[in-house]
């Protein structure tokens, strides 16, 4: 039924059970899987050195939370014997970056954690899984802890 599986992580326990999930659909449906991490490269706005030198500490930290999430994630598809296609990417905004990366891999399917954030912290800190289901018409399995 699904032939390629987009899991976007982020290191978070919420992912961690977006990949558990995707490993029993690549199995029961012998789907290819892609697992990403989306860097957003300019979070922030400012002007001079104090910007650049912050931009870079944030370019750094993130690079490496990057790759210790898709080192993460795969090695739970590796324990359990599917194979996955794995990639960090940049893009101006998480969800813009799962959206295109889907259409880039040809998925058919998007299976991401939600933090489940509502109320004031939700319209604060937005909802990176709410934007991807406003902006791509492929299904999405939402997996929530």
């Amino acid at each position: 039924m699904f032939k390629h599986i987009l899991v976007p992580v982020d290191g978070s326990s919420t992912a961690q059970l977006a990949v558990d999930r995707s490993i029993g659909l690549a199995k029961a449906f012998g789907s290819r899987v892609t697992a990403i991490f989306v860097i957003d490269p300019y979070p922030f706005t400012g002007v001079g050195t104090d910007f650049a030198y912050g931009q870079a500490e944030y370019l750094s930290a993130a690079t490496a939370e990057a790759n210790a999430a898709i080192k993460a994630a795969k090695s739970s598809f590796d324990a359990a014997g599917v194979s996955v296609d794995t990639s960090v990417i940049e893009a101006h905004a998480a969800w813009r970056g799962v959206v295109q990366a889907a259409v880039s891999v040809q998925a058919d399917l998007i299976v991401m954690g939600s933090h489940g954030r509502s109320g004031l912290e939700k319209l604060v800190l937005g909802s990176v899984t709410q934007a991807v289901l406003s902006h791509t018409r492929l299904p999405v399995l939402v997996v929530r802890d």
